[in-house]
């Protein structure tokens, strides 16, 4: 792609590779999407807090329920943009 030019498509590689790696200059492959299985109400919270906090890990609320596409808005009793089943563990 450098030998081709492709400006937009290197841009945006370069902007999915993390901070933190230094081996690197662009990134192709999303990192950690492993399936695992939820085998228990604690695995399943973890996984739904992880999910909730993503928007506060990048910078973009403060918040996980200022996130206006979060299902955390529900589950701090605010409305969300979708009626959810929320998970009670």
């Amino acid at each position: 792609m450098e030998q081709r030019r492709a400006e937009p498509i290197l841009k945006r590689l370069r902007f999915a590779k993390p901070g933190h790696r230094t081996d690197r200059q662009y990134q192709f492959w999303q990192e950690g999407a492993h399936a695992e299985m939820v085998i228990s109400d604690a695995v399943m919270r973890q996984k739904l807090d992880y999910i909730h906090r993503n928007p506060v890990k990048r910078g973009y609320v403060d918040l996980a329920e200022h996130w206006r596409y979060s299902s955390a808005r529900n589950y701090a009793g605010a409305e969300g943009l979708i009626e959810i089943d929320r998970w009670h563990c």
